[in-house]
């Protein structure tokens, strides 16, 4: 599925809807980081994951502010959630060939985590811990 698909509404504006399964996907991802606080930066960079049009990022940044699920504060973001992801239950592995979602890299086994939104991946090894907050 392409996280990034050209959407536009009847009036020709992008349509992000709080239902958008972009919106959803990357609130979910919001509210299973492991991060006590990150930088905006960070945030925009797991935010990237799904969706790199800047529209939808500032869309989830701000539903997720909107439903309590971070705090953003000068720069910083807080995760409010401790529904962190768990990588016994919550991590799929595929074999296969696959770039990672983040940095790109060519992979022959990918890691996708399962959200309520949806599957979000594939990620490498190194990548889905950055992502998730397991590793700084």
């Amino acid at each position: 599925m392409d996280h990034d698909g050209d959407r536009t509404g009847a009036n020709g504006h992008p349509d992000l809807e709080a239902d958008d399964d972009r919106v959803a996907l990357g609130l979910a991802l919001l509210a299973h980081l492991e991060h006590e606080s990150l930088s905006l930066a960070d945030a925009v960079d797991r935010i990237e994951t799904v969706t790199s049009d800047p529209t939808v990022t500032r869309t989830i940044l701000d539903e997720a502010e909107l439903r309590g699920i971070i705090e953003r504060d000068d720069g910083i973001i807080r995760p409010k959630s401790r529904q962190y992801v768990r990588f016994e239950q919550d991590v799929i592995t595929k074999d296969g060939e696959f770039s990672c979602r983040r940095c790109g890299s060519s992979l022959s086994t990918g890691h996708f985590i399962k959200l309520e939104a949806g599957e979000l991946g594939p990620f490498g090894s190194s990548c889905i811990r950055k992502v998730t907050g397991r590793d700084g």
